[in-house]
């Protein structure tokens, strides 16, 4: 089945905000809720539109509350997306779904899992990032260097962030191609710059467009988020004992692999997936076939 992308369709929340949902892949097909990374947001690229409806999937991806066409949530915490996703699937009438999430997008997927265990029956973190206070970890070890200077102002709450971010959201959401590269440079591992071609630079720029164009309110309020309290134990007992899978390459400068490793160690029953060769990048644009067969392989 082909599967067809449907326009993006606005949906209120209880407390009035509105997120705008995204949907791609097999609209007859078993639900697979996307979180995306940060900054970014909820378009599906057309090679994930056609690897889910080859598959069988139906992709539920929308736009974190303050990206894009979503309302912004001051103050939120990392499992408030559990509420949203709830909204987002009622809404839609979906039932049962599977979720993942790549970088900022998958502690958002564990809250799922976490919070979510009558509904969800598998969750997948890739290149996730762990609790800021995970114990045992140095957390920003092995991070390039614009990570760890927006992180540390960050901790010092909104307005040191907001001050360290200065222009550089409004520059992203007009961002040109040529600009990409430039601005990652220093989170950019070798064989992530490899897979870096012209079409997913140019996929990026459209992306950015859309997530930052009302302002960097969901970049602000993620980062916040990770270096808060997550609102859940990624540790505690899962409701349902939901399947957690967990994916990380060695070579990651944005999440070190560390994180990964981290939470295969200390998410219940998590199963890890490492790989020796792969970074932040390349580990889902190389891999993209075996993340959907993974999450495929469960049955609802």
């Amino acid at each position: 089945m082909a599967g067809i992308q449907t326009s993006p369709i606005a949906v209120a929340t209880p407390d009035g905000r509105t997120l705008l949902v995204h949907e791609a892949g097999d609209p007859a097909g078993r639900a697979v809720v996307v979180h995306h990374g940060s900054p970014s947001g909820g378009l599906v690229s057309d090679v994930s539109h056609a690897r889910a409806a080859e598959r069988g999937l139906r992709l539920i991806a929308f736009d974190r509350a303050g990206y894009g066409g979503s309302d912004r949530h001051r103050g939120r915490v990392v499992a408030d997306v559990a509420d949203d996703v709830v909204t987002i699937l009622d809404a839609l009438g979906v039932e049962r779904f599977a979720t993942w999430g790549s970088s900022g997008g998958g502690p958002h997927a564990l809250a799922c899992a976490a919070r979510l265990g009558d509904r969800c029956v598998a969750a997948m973190g890739i290149s996730c990032v762990a609790p800021f206070d995970a114990e045992g970890l140095d957390w920003l070890a092995g991070m390039g260097s614009e990570n760890i200077a927006e992180f540390r102002a960050a901790i010092e709450g909104e307005e040191p962030l907001v001050a360290y971010l200065g222009d550089g959201p409004d520059a992203l959401a007009h961002a040109r191609v040529a600009d990409v590269v430039p601005a990652m440079r220093t989170v950019l591992s070798p064989v992530d710059a490899s897979v870096l071609t012209d079409a997913l630079a140019e996929d990026w720029v459209r992306v950015l467009h859309h997530s930052l164009a009302a302002g960097a309110g969901g970049w602000i309020d993620d980062d916040l988020a990770f270096v808060s309290g997550w609102g859940f134990d990624v540790r505690a007992p899962r409701r349902g004992d939901v399947p957690v899978e967990i994916w990380h390459g060695r070579h990651d400068l944005m999440v070190p692999p560390a994180h990964g490793e981290w939470l295969a160690a200390h998410v219940p029953g998590a199963r890890l997936t490492f790989f020796e060769e792969e970074g932040h990048v390349s580990l889902f644009e190389r891999h993209m076939p075996r993340i959907y067969d993974a999450i495929a392989r469960y049955t609802f």
